[in-house]
């Protein structure tokens, strides 16, 4: 079955909400439609459909006139099974002690390691990302450092890589939380997989606003692997959730990002204790003074 994708990019959030809705009303129409704000702190936002027909240009050309759009890049993908590809391509992740592999390489772990299962058809947090790779590097650095917590919480969790390799380590159960509620069912079903059934706690919530997370605190170590902007907004709230002498680790950032994140938690007191850039992206860890 032929896959074709129409994209586009426009500034400001309820623009490309609206563009995005009146996709939907296209004929074919697509079989799913995509809003997301593009990461280089540019403003912009990604609007895209996918048909398994080709689209009407007409129809796209209009709508990205009357929503100030630019022209609609539309293009027909080769028949692919995803899956297999990522498969083939994505090798295991070696981020200090942690080994983070999908199923069709665990025949390949090698000794000594922590071993962590995240299928590649999973949400976002495999590994692989500079992002996530800084934050488990981050983790086995403060516990190499001899710093140890039986109160982690892993905010923004994805798959909940980042707290399963804390419970792999530390005693305690972590939190892990995400305002998607599939984010949420995958981290379940990646604890099945890794046999840490009971070893973290996964919840639905947005920053801090759950019961559990507000009861768990303070926190020896907070993840917060998201967007520059949400960082910026929880700032206050990651500090004040934070033990003396607790540590963030805080990622999902362009590298020239980095300087005006840290600049919102060093208003509220918090410390650079270690930054490291990965390709693009730059994971900090920040400290709360004891």
């Amino acid at each position: 079955m032929p896959t074709f994708t129409a994209f586009t990019t426009l500034t400001g959030k309820p623009g490309a909400e609206a563009l995005g809705e009146a996709m939907e009303s296209l004929m074919p129409e697509p079989y799913g439609v995509g809003v997301f704000e593009m990461e280089d702190g540019s403003g912009l936002w990604e609007v895209g459909g996918y048909f398994t027909e080709a689209p009407d240009q007409a129809g796209l050309a209009l709508l990205a006139t009357i929503h100030s759009a630019r022209p609609f890049a539309i293009s027909e993908l080769p028949e692919t099974d995803w899956v297999a590809k990522v498969r083939r391509e994505l090798s295991p992740v070696v981020a200090g002690r942690f080994w983070v592999y999908g199923s069709h390489d665990a025949d390949k772990m090698p000794e000594g390691v922590e071993p962590l299962l995240i299928e590649a058809a999973m949400a976002f947090g495999t590994g692989h990302h500079g992002t996530t790779l800084g934050c488990l590097r981050a983790l086995d650095r403060i516990d190499n450092e001899g710093f140890t917590s039986d109160r982690v919480a892993d905010i923004g969790c994805g798959t909940a890589v980042l707290a399963m390799a804390a419970a792999r380590i530390w005693p305690g159960t972590p939190i892990a939380s995400d305002i998607d509620p599939v984010a949420v069912d995958v981290a379940v079903a990646n604890l099945a997989a890794n046999c840490m059934d009971g070893r973290v706690t996964c919840l639905e919530a947005t920053g801090f606003d759950h019961p559990t997370l507000a009861a768990g605190a303070p926190y020896g170590l907070i993840f917060a692997n998201i967007l520059m902007g949400p960082l910026i907004l929880l700032a206050p709230d990651i500090t004040s959730h934070l033990q003396p002498g607790g540590f963030a680790v805080l990622s999902g950032l362009l590298n020239e990002q980095a300087d005006d994140v840290f600049a919102a938690y060093k208003a509220q007191g918090m410390e650079l204790h270690f930054s490291e850039q990965i390709r693009e992206w730059t994971t900090l860890t920040l400290r709360k003074p004891a």
